[in-house]
């Protein structure tokens, strides 16, 4: 009987890792993710921006001259409970043009997901003033009399309203506090946007859709006239915020 060389065994340790690293790359995948931006259906971008050019379901004709917006904790999840969670936060900055497509730098194994979601805002555990330099440095921070932690969303620009007056309008998302009571009242307003099931057999790169418009209507019709400046602080339009936000990111199409 031959006995296998030193060299001859060594050779085949080489080969057989070489199969096992070119089998882990194939059962791996990039994944990339793109934001869009409509107004029922219309694009909008930065260059539409400063413009009174839209009009809500209240019958308000407004501008947008900041929108940006914070997800976080991208998750994907097969049917056996596997979750696969890339950590971490992106804030899209559509006023800046920055942003708006991003590529984690983490691969996801190759395979059947029952569903795959990322967080609007930050959940509470991770929503912590003074945690992150880069919301720090862009002015991202909620004040500790409102709680602390940090924005979800920013839409700002002007409107019209009942005496044709140009007013501006602010509608921050935080999370939702109660200031009228000791010790004050939360109310947890980011939300799980669900991506639907999703088979990843490739590189893949999701087109993600939000409708500007369905912040102002479904299920409450916004009123500027009543809800445009100190939103911040107002509980009952926290929620209202969070509830609008329900309908308003859809998954465009996946591309693999």
């Amino acid at each position: 009987m031959k006995r296998i060389t030193p060299f001859f065994l060594i050779s085949l340790i080489a080969i057989l890792s070489c199969s096992e690293d070119n089998d882990d790359k194939v059962s791996q995948a990039n994944v990339a993710f793109n934001f869009s931006h409509n107004w029922d259906g219309t694009s909008v971008g930065n260059a539409d921006f400063n413009i009174i050019k839209f009009t809500n379901t209240n019958g308000e004709q407004l501008s947008i001259s900041k929108l940006r917006y914070l997800i976080s904790n991208i998750t994907f999840k097969k049917s056996t409970g596997e979750i696969f969670v890339i950590s971490g936060y992106y804030l899209v900055d559509v006023t800046n043009n920055t942003n708006l497509s991003f590529a984690p730098n983490i691969t996801i194994p190759l395979g059947a997901y029952s569903k795959v979601s990322f967080a609007f805002g930050f959940n509470n555990d991770d929503n912590y003033n003074g945690n992150y330099a880069d919301l720090n440095s862009a002015s991202w921070i909620v004040p500790e009399m409102l709680g602390g932690g940090y924005h979800f969303m920013q839409l700002e620009g002007k409107f019209i309203d009942n005496t044709t007056a140009e007013i501006g309008y602010a509608y921050h998302a935080i999370r939702a506090v109660d200031n009228s009571k000791t010790p004050q009242e939360f109310q947890d307003t980011f939300f799980e946007v669900n991506l639907g099931a999703i088979t990843i057999a490739n590189s893949t790169a999701f087109k993600i859709e939000m409708n500007i418009a369905e912040w102002f209507k479904n299920p409450n019709t916004w009123d500027l006239n009543v809800l445009n400046n100190t939103l911040m602080p107002n509980f009952n339009a926290q929620v209202m915020m969070f509830e609008n936000g329900q309908n308003v990111f859809s998954l465009e199409s996946v591309n693999q």
